[in-house]
């Protein structure tokens, strides 16, 4: 007795090779977007980090700038108003000493530097005896924005060539982005004092 014969087909080699390069295109797929998405979510983790840096640094500023104060040797509190620089005098380590304090911005990199007097009440700037990084990523310089803005008792902004003795209201603006060629984009961030110790502002 004769029993049907049955023929099992498998896959050519054609069929094969078909099936891995579809895979291979499959995976290569799913890889690259889940490593895309793993980039982009660090990217703004990271921005978010450094606007966070940031914001802390203008609130430092705005409380540094209210509480200034004549220098240990009785001079004027504001010593320096610049575009990216901006010093004074303040109690920022409530010490009791009077520290001469310097807000700069340099390329991309927002300091903030300290000097305590000496034992005769003058300051020497040579060696800051603190220095603090308040953000690595300001933008300001590179868009021609104002970092430090100074204003009079009547509103009016001032300029450099102006009298210190004319300052009573400042502000900051912070332009922070960790990589302009990449969204989210940049954050703006701005802060104001007016300093409490002025003879205007009591």
């Amino acid at each position: 007795m004769r029993y049907p014969s049955s023929h099992r087909h498998g896959m050519t080699l054609v069929e094969v090779i078909v099936v891995i390069a579809i895979t291979t295109v499959l995976m290569l797929s799913i890889t690259s977007t889940i490593a895309m998405l793993y980039q982009t979510n660090a990217y703004t983790i990271a921005q978010a980090g450094e606007v966070d840096t940031a914001r802390r640094g203008l609130a430092t500023w705005v409380q540094d700038t209210r509480e200034m104060l004549p220098s240990a040797e009785g001079t004027w509190p504001m010593v320096i108003m610049e575009p990216h620089r901006m010093a004074f005098y303040s109690d920022v380590d409530r010490d009791q000493v009077i520290e001469l304090v310097i807000y700069q911005l340099a390329t991309t990199t927002l300091y903030k530097y300290t000097y305590d007097p000496s034992a005769t009440s003058s300051y020497s700037t040579s060696t800051p005896n603190v220095t603090l990084i308040l953000s690595e990523y300001v933008q300001n310089l590179i868009q021609a924005s104002t970092t430090f803005r100074y204003f009079d008792t009547a509103g009016n902004e001032l300029s450099t060539g102006d009298l210190l003795t004319d300052v009573r209201y400042a502000e900051m603006s912070l332009i922070v982005n960790i990589d302009p060629i990449r969204s989210p984009g940049e954050f703006l961030l701005r802060g104001s004092a007016a300093p409490r110790n002025l003879k205007d502002n009591l």
